[in-house]
């Protein structure tokens, strides 16, 4: 059973090593993609401060279908290059915008999206898909968001097959 305080209160550092530590925790190799991917998104919603949204989109068949998340409502759809997730898996980097109205393309599924993080899923060379996740609030994400949470994807890879 998950119980855990909030870790609001730690520096991001610690902040990352506790979240990280607790998806370690949640993660069953023999539970496949969808249950880990769900259980991952469910924990960054109870555990992230200042986030309107945290989900996966998956690659079939060239383009990116919508996954496990919390939140709002999202598109179900994705052309690979199109959007901040789009970028993301095509280019196979990881995006941190500061403020999605001056990303070009931006595809806007929440209208109270301000800024958005999208991390690449990349395991053993093949494009599994993206984790994105977006905040109310302009420059919510740093790169000590995506050094955090570039942990958190590699767990993630760890503990789902191909």
């Amino acid at each position: 059973m998950y119980r855990a305080d909030k870790l609001n209160s730690l520096n991001k550092q610690e902040y990352y090593q506790e979240l990280n530590s607790l998806l370690t925790g949640l993660m069953d190799p023999q539970a496949g993609l969808i249950a880990n991917l769900a259980n991952a998104c469910a924990l960054l919603g109870d555990q992230m401060e200042d986030i309107n949204w945290a989900g996966f989109y998956l690659l079939n068949e060239g383009q990116l279908i919508l996954g496990p998340f919390q939140g709002k409502p999202a598109c179900t759809l994705i052309p690979l290059g199109k959007g901040v997730c789009g970028t993301a898996a095509q280019a196979r980097q990881i995006q941190v915008v500061p403020d999605v109205h001056l990303f070009p393309g931006h595809i806007a599924c929440d209208s109270a999206s301000r800024s958005e993080i999208v991390l690449p899923l990349v395991k053993e060379g093949k494009l599994i898909g993206v984790l994105d996740i977006d905040s109310p609030s302009l420059a919510r994400f740093d790169g000590d968001d995506a050094q955090g949470l570039s942990r958190f994807v590699e767990i993630l890879l760890e503990n789902i097959p191909v």
